[in-house]
């Protein structure tokens, strides 16, 4: 891990950007963070693309920063400036053509979709773990926040240093994932924008079904993709606030 700039944010926030095996990501640490108080850390999942969504994950960092959370955040497999996946790309291209044509988008192009990432992007969510921990302000206690879906269901199977889950329901999940799911066990809250042009509804509804938690709750809310009411942020607040506070 190699840090490459940092700046102190109007509201008191540290902002560092470092990069891990050239992967791009950002670190947002709230002042109130100390070796003697250490916080814990939320990964901010996101969609790829990691300069055009940085106002929405440093808006999300800042909200988190408010109850005392460090946040931290890598560019996906195949995003920004990182090398392309062309077969990633092949499948997100015929998805949008049945989209286009009104056709159902199959399993066979869902799961060439999603997988790779899945199956890339997991592990580098697991280095940059490796990496970032150590830091002395940072505890151990760890959530994952965000999507894609799919990437958060395998993080929260594999990864014993993820505690809690919050996931945005908002992107296709292959079928295998769908079986992965009932390994889940810790806590798991998830966001489903119930008029999510671009989601398959019933899809998220059978995921959240096969989660294996006892502890889980599904938050669905009129709108599309974009229309997120701001008392949804504050419901995950309080999950997060639940799960990561209660042993820090």
């Amino acid at each position: 891990m190699r840090f490459t700039s940092e700046q102190r944010l109007e509201d008191g926030l540290l902002e560092r950007e470092f990069t891990l095996d050239d992967i791009p990501a950002i670190l947002w640490t709230p002042q109130s963070a100390s070796a003697s108080a250490p916080a814990p850390l939320i990964l901010l999942g996101h969609p790829g693309g990691l300069a055009q969504m940085r106002p929405r994950l440093a808006a999300r960092a800042r909200r988190s920063a408010l109850d005392g959370f460090a946040t931290a955040t890598i560019e996906l497999p195949g995003g920004g400036e990182r090398p392309a996946l062309p077969a990633v790309d092949k499948a997100r291209a015929d998805l949008r053509r049945a989209l286009a044509a009104g056709q159902p988008v199959s399993d066979e192009i869902v799961h060439r979709l999603i997988l790779p990432l899945v199956d890339a992007a997991v592990p580098e969510w697991q280095a940059a773990l490796d990496a970032i921990l150590p830091l002395p302000e940072l505890s151990e206690r760890v959530g994952y926040s965000g999507g894609p879906i799919a990437i958060g269901i395998r993080l929260a199977r594999v990864e014993p240093r993820i505690t809690a889950a919050g996931l945005f329901a908002g992107s296709y999940v292959p079928a295998d994932m769908i079986e992965e799911a009932r390994n889940v066990t810790i806590p798991v809250h998830v966001l489903l924008q119930w008029d999510d042009r671009g989601n398959d509804r019933q899809m998220a509804l059978d995921l959240f079904d096969a989660i294996g938690s006892t502890e889980k709750t599904l938050q669905a809310n009129l709108g599309g993709h974009t229309g997120v009411p701001p008392h949804a942020g504050d419901e995950a607040a309080r999950f997060f606030a639940r799960h990561l506070k209660a042993s820090s």
